[in-house]
């Protein structure tokens, strides 16, 4: 790897080299976006873990229940705090291992200003509810455009520098930024196909099912391409740079990359073991992210082993004390991942607090830890005072935040381990009588509060070390140029492409190519999961009984979408007595044909709701939405009162029928044109109901309340149920 330490410009005067500045502005305003959105994303988080804890943190407020609060925090993380830090790192990487400036100072601008306000418009639309509901890709349509265009903006800064590079050769680091790129953009592009109903409404264009596979392809390689392979550039480049080692087997990264690439494509159904997706896609899934093992293990030998002959250095540098935590908590993850898709894992660790523990000890120590490194490296050298090496403000405080992140990651992954395995223990245990010992959701929940406590300190205490390296970096910063560097490298000779060699160094010669096998080893995986799934009409068998929603219902469903209810309860009941036993009978592919999206969920803090259909009756519904504590003593679900005030909106409902159709839903015209009259007489059926138990009801035919209602009567009733829960 060359150096790329500040070089003065009247230096820069010998023959046959080309004289150019890299663009350095661009990186630093990546480096602030990402740690203003680090504090805003990660804070975000300690609220929502305090309001599991407490259902008092809710404080009542629609914009900040937990419901709506949660997206905005993963996406703050992922895609605001990860994001920046993937374009600052790989901006600056790639400049310098290509020798050139980026392709374009206008992109580069464009870039940054779109994806900041896409960020803040993801804010906005998720407090206000306006979301998909599909996990890591809530946006709806217009932001959807937006990302792939901004996308679109940095793969054409990134490929175009590939044009004018002064430096043939493609290291590795380059290799899993390319990568990157072409994986989101295809993942993004299929999973956001749909069919707009209004600016801020619109219905995917899969279903149930179908829907699913494809979200949970997106949704397990968006972890694969968005958090781990550009990750892996940057360990690629930044831990030699930190290690002033080069990396220790070139060969051993050829092998990571193209296996790892090709392997992580196929993995997504891993998440849906035991639902109603077809058998074969979830062995598939399962035999994958088995052999997903070895090449992840592979790069994270290779990163460890780079600091051959650096360890003293390890003792006292902070930058490889971050980075080489990052790259053992990317060894545990993907071992943990591996072993929870194995199907006696996964019915034991599936919606509760285990994946929690498995999410965030990645997110936390992998994406977390590398990008504060990278910022440690990278700040002195971004910031710099001329005549001086770059210099840390404080090496004790950067020391000290990595002990205190190290400490509250513990805190937060050992308490959620334990809160995983506790709850997936208590929903199976029967007594000498075969009854459900924990027969309700709330006698769980006692047991749980003490480890959501614990989880909420270890958090605080990772943001504390946050704010501290705030501090820090500021201070580096302050007083300092900001002058882009100015480097020398000869032109890139044409005939020099002829040049003979190693067989992978003569691929990475030729971009072109490289770019077009990289494509097919990303796409294949998904082709040969997605394709039979969309055009096998066998693997989605129809039930007869199972009919679209009413009008009011399936306004009802759209407002339960925009609560975020989807983020506490699932609704796919799995073949496991203990789930029967408790919800009804197992759910079935063919009930779902009419869920766009789908709501299958990942994650349980509250109990399954997919036969909740006629459990209770509406008054019930009518107490627990307005004082959830009310029904369900202990409960952490917030109030939603703004229901029964807000007006009930059926001007779109024509609309949204009339999408329906489009999708060969059974609704006829007369439907469509007198969709909002029987929304409107469903309503007053139920309200009236209301009051005729309870006179002093207000009436709320018209507030949001009642298609709510509608809605949750209506789940899981299309499969007649006989006395007990056994389907006729």
């Amino acid at each position: 790897m060359t150096s790329d330490l500040e070089t003065p410009t009247e230096a820069l005067s010998d023959a046959g080299l080309e004289t150019f500045a890299y663009d350095d502005a661009i990186v630093r305003k990546f480096v602030v976006a990402t740690v203003f959105w680090g504090v805003i994303g990660m804070l975000a988080g300690l609220l929502a873990a305090l309001q599991l804890a407490s259902h008092h943190f809710n404080l009542e407020l629609p914009y900040i229940t937990f419901g709506r609060l949660r997206p905005i925090h993963t996406n703050a993380v992922i895609f605001a705090f990860v994001g920046n830090a993937i374009f600052a790192g790989s901006y600056y990487a790639t400049q310098r291992l290509l020798k050139t400036r980026l392709f374009s100072d206008t992109l580069s601008k464009i870039h940054f200003w779109g994806w900041q306000l896409i960020i803040v418009g993801a804010a906005v639309t998720f407090a206000l509810g306006i979301t998909v509901s599909k996990e890591y890709a809530e946006l709806e349509w217009p932001l959807d455009v937006a990302v792939a265009v901004i996308w679109i903006i940095y793969a054409i800064n990134f490929f175009g520098m590939l044009k004018t590079r002064r430096e043939k050769h493609l290291y590795v680091a380059i290799w899993f930024f390319m990568a990157s790129i072409i994986a989101v953009a295809l993942l993004h592009v299929v999973n956001s196909l749909a069919v707009p109903v209004s600016l801020f409404k619109s219905y995917p264009i899969f279903a149930g099912v179908q829907d699913a596979l494809v979200q949970w392809w997106y949704g397990h390689n968006a972890v694969a391409f968005f958090l781990t392979t550009p990750f892996l550039g940057l360990m690629y480049y930044y831990l030699p740079k930190a290690a002033e080692r080069p990396v220790y087997s070139y060969r051993l990264s050829i092998i990571h990359f193209w296996s790892l690439i090709f392997i992580y494509m196929w993995a997504g159904p891993h998440h849906l073991l035991y639902t109603a997706l077809p058998e074969w896609a979830q062995a598939l899934g399962t035999a994958f992210s088995i052999m997903l093992i070895a090449p992840s293990w592979g790069g994270m030998i290779n990163g460890l082993l780079t600091l051959r002959g650096a360890w003293d250095k390890l003792r006292t540098d902070p930058v490889l004390k971050f980075m080489v935590a990052a790259v053992t908590f990317y060894g545990l993850s993907t071992f943990e991942g591996p072993m929870m898709s194995l199907k006696s894992v996964n019915s034991l660790s599936h919606y509760t607090n285990w994946t929690v523990a498995h999410v965030h000890g990645g997110a936390l120590g992998w994406n977390g830890f590398l990008t504060f490194g990278m910022l440690y490296w990278l700040v002195p050298r971004l910031w710099r005072r001329k005549g001086k090496a770059p210099e840390l403000f404080s090496v004790k405080l950067a020391n000290a935040h990595f002990w205190l992140g190290l400490v509250g990651i513990g805190f937060y992954v050992l308490s959620m381990w334990a809160a995983g395995i506790a709850e997936g223990l208590m929903w199976k245990e029967f007594d000498a009588d075969g009854r459900l010992v924990y027969g309700t959701w709330s006698d769980t929940l006692p047991t749980l509060f003490p480890m959501y406590i614990i989880r909420a300190v270890g958090g605080a205490l990772y943001i504390t070390g946050l704010f501290m390296m705030v501090y820090n970096l500021i201070k580096t910063a302050k007083g300092a140029d900001t002058e882009d560097q100015v480097a020398q490298a000869p032109a890139l000779k044409a005939e020099v492409t002829e040049e003979k060699g190693h067989w992978h160094r003569l691929l990475e010669g030729r971009p072109v190519r490289f770019t077009i096998y990289t494509t097919i080893a990303v796409a294949i995986g998904g082709a040969m999961e997605i394709i039979p799934s969309l055009l096998i009409e066998s693997n989605v068998p129809t039930i007869a009984s199972v009919k679209p929603y009413t009008p009011l219902e399936l306004e009802g469903r759209d407002i339960y979408i925009a609560e975020g209810c989807y983020n506490c309860h699932s609704q796919m009941i799995r073949p496991f007595r203990a789930e029967t036993e408790r919800y009804g009978e197992y759910s079935k592919a063919g009930e779902f044909i009419y869920d766009r999206p789908f709501q299958f969920g990942s994650r349980r803090i509250g109990p399954d709701l997919h036969r909740v259909g006629g459990k209770y009756p509406d008054m019930w519904h009518y107490n627990h939405m307005l004082d959830p504590r009310s029904t369900s003593e202990g409960s952490v679900m917030p109030a939603y009162p703004w229901l029964f005030e807000d007006e009930l909106d059926l001007s779109l409902t024509a609309t949204k029928l009339r999408a329906f159709q489009i999708f060969n839903a059974p609704y006829s015209d007369d439907d469509v044109k007198n969709a909002e009259a029987n929304a409107r007489a469903q309503a007053a059926q139920i309200a009236e109901g209301l009051q005729a138990q309870v006179a002093t009801l207000p009436d709320i035919r018209d507030k949001q309340i009642v298609a709510l209602i509608a809605y949750l009567q209506r789940l899981g009733t299309d499969i007649k149920q006989a006395e007990g829960s056994a389907a006729r």
